[in-house]
């Protein structure tokens, strides 16, 4: 999608519409570039935070109550990074047309379900069968 393409502001995706047309996919590449731009702010702001965070605190249990803290703080922003990689991986997708369409079955995933969770990769179905595999395997590691 090289061109710029006019997206009104109230414009939410329907099932009647073709799937993936260019309003849909323009929907869904502002949605993810906002959400990824939240997260790369707030990693700012807690970087900022922890660089002039740094104090020397005499109590014992207040100092490891603000380690526990910045450990806390620091395992978020991890996440945060992990999740700005799969936001780039689904804006990556848009760019090769391969965007809503789940990865195991080809299928077309659900509107409402790209809309709520935008990084999707799998359809609600194929997630779900994935997810019980993991269950049992998880199960099984844990009789041995």
């Amino acid at each position: 999608m090289n061109k710029e393409f006019f997206l009104p502001d109230d414009y939410c995706p329907v099932e009647t519409e073709p799937f993936m047309n260019e309003r849909q996919l323009e929907y869904f590449r502002c949605k993810l570039l906002k959400w990824k731009e939240e997260l790369l702010e707030e990693g700012r702001e807690t970087i900022e935070g922890l660089q002039g965070g740094t104090r020397n605190i005499p109590d014992v249990a207040d100092r490891a109550s603000e380690e526990t803290d910045r450990s806390l703080e620091l395992r978020t922003r991890d996440r945060q990074r992990k999740l700005v990689a799969k936001i780039d991986a689904a804006l990556e997708r848009i760019q090769k047309g391969e965007y809503g369409y789940c990865q195991v079955t080809g299928d077309p995933i659900s509107l409402k379900r790209l809309d709520a969770r935008p990084i999707a990769t799998m359809s609600l179905e194929a997630q779900e069968r994935h997810e019980r595999r993991e269950k049992v395997h998880r199960d099984d590691i844990r009789e041995k």
